[in-house]
């Protein structure tokens, strides 16, 4: 199952069209969709959905762009959470990152690629994931 796990910033460059990373954004779905599918999670769906008002449209924009769900396996939750304790622990202060937790452990416990503008927090807590970056 090769293939590349995409955060939930990458999309939303693209379906909002965002002015400084849509086109990146566009270009690199393009170059690792030749390469293999390219899936979400429903963590990931969740913070895209933020993006429409309603499930149809969003159903519709995700079936267009050629994503596939994924669900998370329980080794990748059981991660998240030592990684997101690790955080704390490191007096990390950001009120919510428990999302990127989970991606960044799914990410690992699949051995998928990982497309993200966010790279710090990933590379941090999960130095095994391969990280496609602006």
């Amino acid at each position: 199952m090769k293939g590349v796990l995409v955060d939930s910033n990458v999309i939303l460059d693209v379906f909002t069209d965002d002015p400084r990373w849509a086109e990146w954004s566009e270009i690199t779905l393009e170059t690792c969709l030749d390469n293999g599918p390219l899936y979400i999670n429903p963590i990931i769906y969740t913070e895209v959905s933020i993006a429409f008002d309603l499930i149809e449209e969003l159903e519709a924009a995700v079936g267009k762009a050629g994503f596939q769900m994924l669900e998370i396996p329980k080794e990748a939750l059981f991660l998240a959470g030592k990684a997101f304790l690790r955080y704390r622990k490191r007096r990390g202060t950001k009120r919510s990152p428990l999302p990127d937790f989970y991606i960044g452990a799914h990410a690992a416990v699949l051995d998928l690629e990982l497309i993200t503008r966010d790279i710090s927090r990933y590379r941090t807590y999960f130095p095994t994931v391969k990280l496609i970056t602006p």
